[in-house]
């Protein structure tokens, strides 16, 4: 009979010990990350993985074995912590790629760790608790000593191969899985780090010279028009795009007990073509990945933000397009320019001048730099002395005040929020979102003052969600729901607004499908510049109203699509996949095929292969 002082014995072994705790950290992930968690499914996925490295310990370590124990649980809980929070914050599992954005990560701390839960420290504990007991605990340093020397184990060398077979029996039957959280859960998470370390790069690149506009168009199911509605309606005009932070299509129009929440976009909206109906295309850089797909209707790359793999590029751009027209141009960000590698960015998008925290100083400041009112303000100026160069100018303005998590200091506040939205993320998002239309407003009437509002081109568009559903409480769901009358989905998540204003175009809601990579295009329609030797992957939301694929990476897993009705995401492929009706359109009508599915995969291929084999800019 297995005896109390049995178990006991087993039980501080460090080998069981340890396991045990690793298990409990590893159900803690999952239940944060993954849905449906049976109750074997952590301790079968993570456990062999454990096992492996602790048989290698058992196996060579002949001093301070305990110290080697504790190194690796450590480690272990910090990827397990890493994933937890970094789920939170983009809907995804970090690999050692994300350790190429550890700088920019630090700059949004605050961000990140505005979605920890205390729970979440928990992890931690066994580690805090151990380390004082080695100090201070006579019977621990004795566990401790005693443990801490090569022993003949017998079996380890049979616990390492079976531990070592489970981890590939787990990892090769998986590794062609689009969905890359369905990847870590069939996997487990351990197996999924490592397998993302040696996984070989996809370097099977198409020869650039042979990619073309013709095959893209047909990829996306578009035929050129001959004679387009709207060309050259605003050639001439300055172009001013105002990219707003954080800026989903639900703050339009909505009220809360009778409050307008947004009154100037939502002016702006009925005054101009509004299309309700739009969405992000960005990844990890969010803001600074939106500004590369916005000026060069290219998409981000499958890892990484734009500007760490593209910004050393010759980039084919709006700006350069513009400049041929004789067009100066000028990009505003309160933040330093060197984050998110912004120096290089701009660079290689041939703007002629950046305007960053050296410019606006920090008077005002609220999170990176100073506010949506100083930022404004401080461009106004410049922009009336750009116009009085008699050249047409090009600006695009990013706003940041309304930056996750929306704490506003309290000088901002221009409304007050219902009781029930009081110290929620929603509430908080809401009011910042409240306080960054406030600012636009000003700066739309001081463009009006300086007589510029009627001689530009002005488009406003989101850069990025705010609320990601991975994010939200369940009371922070429960007011989303309020809002939308229905449960918030994740094609709700990535909806964001655009507005295009300018003399000649006649308001109107414009209800056809659109994403950020297909403002370059607009824009050079209106303008009337040529496209034909610019290769682009967006299409003129003005002429292409019927159909349109939008490819969608990183907040969404891989092989994720949008088309006129559907949100599409990936389970292993194609097959298992979900399909989620847009905003207007119903479940019965959500359609999503297989060709579809793979001309979208092949579009950002095409991206890939034709920005990775360009000329580096001098």
């Amino acid at each position: 009979m297995f005896s109390m002082n049995r178990f006991r014995f087993t039980i501080t072994k460090p080998f069981v010990f340890f396991s045990v705790l690793l298990v409990l950290k590893s159900y803690l992930a999952w239940v944060v990350i993954f849905d449906d968690v049976t109750p074997w499914s952590p301790l079968l996925a993570e456990i062999p993985f454990v096992w492996l490295l602790f048989s290698l310990i058992e196996w060579f370590a002949s001093k301070r074995k305990m110290a080697a124990y504790m190194a690796i649980n450590l480690l272990l809980t910090a990827i397990f912590f890493a994933a937890i929070m970094y789920y939170k914050y983009y809907g995804v599992i970090p690999t050692y790629h994300a350790l190429e954005q550890v700088n920019q990560v630090t700059a949004v701390s605050n961000s990140v760790f505005s979605l920890m839960h205390p729970y979440y420290l928990l992890i931690f504990a066994d580690i805090i608790v151990l380390f004082v007991l080695f100090w201070r605990s006579d019977r621990v340093k004795t566990w401790k000593h005693k443990h801490n020397k090569k022993e003949k184990r017998p079996f380890v060398p049979v616990i390492f191969a079976v531990s070592l077979t489970l981890c590939l029996f787990q990892i090769m039957p998986n590794r062609a899985s689009m969905n890359e959280i369905v990847k870590a859960q069939e996997m487990g998470i351990l197996n999924y780090e490592a397998y993302t370390i040696f996984q070989k790069e996809d370097t099977d690149l198409v020869n650039a010279k042979s990619i073309n506009q013709d095959e893209i168009n047909t990829l996306k199911g578009i035929t050129p028009t001959a004679s387009p509605a709207y060309r050259g309606t605003a050639e001439g005009k300055n172009v001013i795009i105002i990219q707003m932070e954080s800026f989903q299509e639900f703050l339009m129009d909505l009220k809360l007990d009778g409050q307008e929440i947004t009154p100037n976009m939502n002016k702006l909206a009925r005054e101009s073509l509004y299309f309700p109906n739009f969405y992000q295309n960005v990844g990890q850089g969010n803001t600074s990945d939106a500004e590369f797909v916005v000026n060069t209707s290219f998409y981000i790359p499958p890892r990484g933000a734009a500007t760490q793999h593209y910004a050393d590029k010759e980039l084919p751009s709006l700006p350069k397009l513009l400049k041929t027209k004789g067009y100066h141009s000028a990009t505003f960000h309160t933040n330093v320019v060197e984050f998110w590698n912004r120096s290089e960015l701009y660079k290689a998008l041939g703007f002629d001048r950046y305007y960053d925290k050296a410019f606006f100083g920090e008077p005002d400041k609220v999170f990176f730099g100073s506010s949506d009112e100083i930022l404004y303000n401080k461009t106004a100026e410049e922009l009336k002395k750009m116009n009085e160069s008699g050249k047409p100018f090009y600006a695009q303005i990013i706003s940041m005040t309304a930056h996750h998590p929306f704490t506003i200091p309290d000088s901002k506040y221009k409304m007050t929020l219902p009781e029930r939205y009081e110290g929620t993320f929603v509430g908080d998002y809401i009011r910042s979102q409240n306080y960054a239309d406030f600012a636009l407003g000003q700066f739309i009437e001081q463009l009006k003052k300086d007589g510029l509002w009627d001689n530009s081109l002005v488009i406003v568009y989101g850069d990025h969600l705010g609320l990601p559903i991975y994010s939200l409480t369940n009371d922070d769901k429960k007011l989303m729901e309020e809002i939308y009358g229905r449960e918030y989905s994740s094609s709700d998540m990535i909806n964001i607004p655009l507005i295009i204003h300018g003399e000649g175009l006649k308001p109107a809601v414009m209800e056809q499908v659109g994403g950020q990579v297909d403002i370059l295009p607009t824009v050079a329609n209106l303008a009337g510049l040529s496209l034909e030797n610019q290769l682009h992957f967006g299409q003129d939301l003005l002429n292409q109203k019927d159909n349109n694929l939008l490819p969608e990476r990183y907040y969404l897993p891989s092989g994720t699509f949008i088309n006129k009705s559907t949100l599409f995401i990936p389970g292993n492929g194609f097959e298992d996949g979900t399909r989620h009706p847009l905003p207007g359109s119903t479940q019965e009508e959500t359609a999503a095929s297989k060709t579809e599915f793979d001309r979208a995969l092949k579009l950002l291929h095409l991206s890939d292969s034709y920005l990775r084999q360009l000329p580096e800019h001098k």
